[in-house]
């Protein structure tokens, strides 16, 4: 699995012409499964979503000190199949993103796992397999890539 995770001050996803999900501060992470993710991917990107320090402790005025987690804010997923691409010539290759049949029940249990270890109310996600316009207004701007097979 992979996570784009941006910092934000908003973001929304809006489905056609319906906005079907927004948060205020928080994270917009666009997650890419490939077709050799397992539990423990899932496992692996849900604990750093969490957990991951990207926000400024307000008291101390130290940065990258509190996770979401820490100040109870809002995490926007988005599902990217094209975060697997991969480019031969000028033509995308999709292959190692997850077959389009178990990829939608693989993504629903990633944001169940999500939101059994964090707070699920805070959780919001765009549609899944649907052409979504995807508006963020980062914050820094901070962008943070993690793989679950690269963990260096």
């Amino acid at each position: 699995m992979r996570a784009v995770i941006q910092r934000v001050s908003r973001a929304s996803v809006t489905v056609g012409s319906e906005m079907i999900s927004s948060i205020g501060r928080g994270i917009c992470v666009l997650v890419g499964i490939t077709r050799e993710d397992g539990p423990e991917d899932v496992e692996y990107i849900v604990r750093k979503l969490i957990n991951l320090r990207i926000f400024e402790n307000s008291e101390t005025g130290k940065r990258w000190d509190k996770s979401v987690k820490d100040l109870q804010l809002e995490i926007l997923c988005v599902s990217q199949f094209t975060l697997h691409s991969k480019i031969k010539g000028n033509t995308l290759d999709f292959h190692r993103a997850m077959d389009p049949q178990k990829a939608p029940d693989f993504y629903a249990n990633f944001m169940n796992v999500l939101g059994k270890e964090y707070d699920a109310d805070k959780i919001k996600d765009g549609q899944f397999g649907a052409m979504m316009s995807v508006s963020i207004e980062n914050d820094g701007p901070v962008t943070i890539t993690i793989d679950s097979k690269n963990r260096e």
